[in-house]
This record gives structure tokens, sequence and C-alpha cells, in this order.
């Protein structure tokens, strides 16, 4: 509660409260006719004042009827008005006319109640919700309103008045442990807003790059799709100028593979060729220097040649150089001479011909096929002719044959 002891400042304002006219004890009303401000109690005023209206609109008030309200805080506004209010003046007057417009509802609502009891319970109803200011300034002014209840009334107020200050110091303890807790949070909101904006910043860098990628990978694709069009146009345009296009192409193919081929088995001919050729020399060059050997003096009977009149010798096999001096040796012992390379060029069904029409068979095994060594032996098995087997293609190796073959057989006349 104010005190009863008007401050310094409001004295211009007002007689001091020894001198003041003191408000008329309040009775109990008979009629509908609800008391003004300055005829509520005395312990009436600074609740009403205070709770009934907000400290801004007070100062507004007291401003415009009394003035110079500016030099004064809102602890001096309160007990100006507070004084003022005990009596009928400008500002009392203008308080009661705002409360009337502010809690015009309220009014309302209290009006229709007809006796002390009822507006006693509707004030314990008003009293537990969160708006009783204007059901304090209803419940006051009402004409059913005795001394008994405006006693209650002021005391219930007086007491929320007191909790209402400790709930108000509760919540500015919150308030600034909440202040605390919110300039942490904003700081490490900051950060993380921090922290967003670089990794938005990374991220709209890396989409950028990733869009122009894009954008070059698409102009490729669009400039691979065209030329494509293209080529596959020219391709259209080849294939009906020339129809047969694809046989030509495979016959190209073919023939080029053919002449891969034909050039492979060229080399392998000419370097064939050259190994017979080399083989030729070192034939002809061994069997020059066997005959320029000197051949040792023998007596006359074991130097004539064994004679071979009317038989006809086959040589099956030799190299080609030496055939001419396999024909001299045994036509100089009068043979008649046969000769078969052994299935290398001549046809190799013609040796069964040969062999049947020779007596003796002198067989080249280094120099024929395989087929052609084992028919040559099969024959001379099966018709008893006297066959030798020579390893070296030269002219004494003949010679010895000839000799084994006159040795181990008689002679006897061709048929």
């Amino acid at each position: 509660m104010c005190q009863q002891q008007r401050s310094p400042a409001a004295m211009p304002y007002a007689q001091a409260p020894e001198t003041a006219p003191k408000a008329p004890a309040p009775t109990p009303a008979s009629g509908s006719r609800r008391p003004r401000l300055w005829e509520l109690d005395g312990h009436a005023y600074c609740p009403v004042i205070g709770v009934c209206l907000p400290l801004p609109q007070l100062r507004r008030l007291a401003d415009k009827t009394l003035g110079g309200m500016q030099q004064h805080n809102d602890y001096e506004v309160h007990c100006i008005a507070v004084t003022e209010c005990r009596h009928r003046s400008p500002l009392s007057e203008a308080v009661q006319k705002e409360l009337e417009a502010r809690y015009v509802l309220v009014l309302k609502a209290a009006r229709q109640l007809k006796s002390t009891e009822a507006l006693g319970q509707w004030w314990d109803d008003c009293r537990a919700s969160a708006d009783w200011a204007g059901a304090l300034w209803a419940a006051l002014t009402h004409p059913r309103c005795d001394a008994a209840l405006e006693h209650r009334i002021l005391g219930e107020v007086h007491m929320l008045q007191h909790q209402v200050g400790m709930a108000c110091r509760a919540d500015l303890t919150r308030m600034d442990a909440l202040h605390e807790e919110n300039a942490i949070l904003g700081r490490e909101l900051a950060n993380a807003q921090g922290r967003c904006q670089q990794q938005a910043r990374q991220f709209s860098a890396r989409l950028e790059e990733q869009q122009a990628l894009a954008l070059r990978l698409r102009a490729d694709l669009v400039q691979s799709q065209t030329r494509q069009m293209q080529l596959q146009e020219q391709l259209d345009q080849l294939q009906t100028c020339a129809p047969d296009l694809p046989a030509r192409l495979a016959l190209n193919q073919q023939n080029r593979q053919l002449l891969e081929n034909l050039q492979t088995l060229q080399r392998q001919l000419q370097q064939a060729r050259q190994e017979a050729q080399a083989q030729r020399e070192r034939a002809e060059a061994l069997q020059q220097r066997l005959d320029e050997m000197p051949r040792p003096q023998v007596t006359e009977s074991a130097s004539e040649a064994p004679r071979l009149d009317h038989r006809a010798v086959l040589c099956v096999g030799g190299r080609t150089a030496s055939v001419p001096i396999y024909r001299q040796v045994i036509e100089h012992r009068g043979a008649r001479f046969l000769h078969h390379d052994g299935g290398t060029e001549d046809n190799s069904s013609q040796l069964d011909a040969t062999l049947a029409a020779a007596d003796l068979v002198i067989c080249q095994s280094g120099c024929i096929s395989h087929n052609a060594y084992w028919r040559v032996k099969d024959h001379c098995k099966r018709t008893g002719k006297p066959c030798v087997f020579v390893e070296t293609p030269s002219r004494a190796a003949l010679e010895r044959a000839l000799e084994d073959i006159v040795s181990t057989s008689a002679p006897t006349p061709a048929a």
C-alpha cells in the first residue's frame, strides 16, 4: 500500500493529508447508484490506481490534467494520482472516465448481480482468473458492496500484490538466467550459422562447378550425336551408291588374308630353296673332294669293278645334284639306271611300278619320305629283291652298296 503522507512532489497539486477533506465513510447503498472514484474508502485508491490503470496511461492523464509529469518518476506520479483521486478533481474525473470506458464489459456483467453474497461469489470467481483488474473496479464500485466485502477485497488484493511481486522477482531471476542462456545459445547459433554459411558457399561453388561440367558434357554429347548423324548419313549415301559394298569389303578382307598367306608361303619357299641350294653346294663340294682324292693302286683283279650287265638298278631318293653321278656309276658297270625321288617330287603312286621293273634296289633312307621307305622295304621283302639302305648320299657310299649287292647275290640276267 502507498503511504498516506503525500510526497513532496505532489504538494503543488493538493493540500497535505492533515488539511485535506476526508472522504465520507461508505454506507450500505440501498439504490442502484454506483459510487464514484473519489467516494471510495481511503485504502482503496492505491490498489485501484496501481492495478486497474496502466502506468503509461496514468502518466498521460496526469500530464494532461496537471502538467509537468516529465520530471517525476513512476512512484511520484502514482502518489500524486492517489492524493488527487481522494477528492473530486480534474485528474480524478479523468481517471473515473478512463476506468469506466476500459472496463465497460466487466461493469455490464457485474450489474446483473443483485446481492452482496452474489457479488462476493462473483469476485472469488474473477480473482481466480489471470485478469482481475476490471473485476476489482466493478466490485468496489458496485451498489451492493458493503464495508465487510470491501475490506475482504482490499485485503486479498494486497496479498495478491505481494504474491505478484514475489512472482515478478522469481520471473526476473528466471529472466536473467534465460538472458544468459540466450546469450550462450546466441553465440552458438552465430557459430553454427557461420559454419552453415561457409558450407553453403562451398556447396554453391561445387554446384557451380558441377553445373559447368554438366554443360560441357551436354555440349560434347550434342556434338557427338551430331557427328554420329553426319557419319550415318555418309554411310547411307555410300551404301546407296555401292549396294554391293559389304560383299566387296568381305572379298577385300579375304584377298588381304590370302595375300598375307601367299607372302608367308613365298618366304617359306624362298627359305627352302636357299636351304636346298646350300645342301647341293655342300654335296657337290663333298663329291668334288672325293673325286679329287687319289685312288690306291690295286691289282688288276681287285681294281676291276663288279659287273652288273643287263640288270636294272633302282635308286630311290638322293639329291638332285647326285643323280647324274649315280647314273654314271651304275651304267659304268653295265647296268640299266632307274630313279625315283622317294615321294618328294615324283608321284608316290609310280613307286610300285618302278620297283617292279628293278632287279636291285638302293634306297637313300635319309632323303625319302616315311611312306616311300616302308613301301620299298615291304616290296623287297615280299619279292626277295636285293635292297641296300644307304644313309649318306655320296659316290663312295653308292659303290659300296653295289659291291655289297654283288657279293650277296648271284648275278642273274634280267628277264
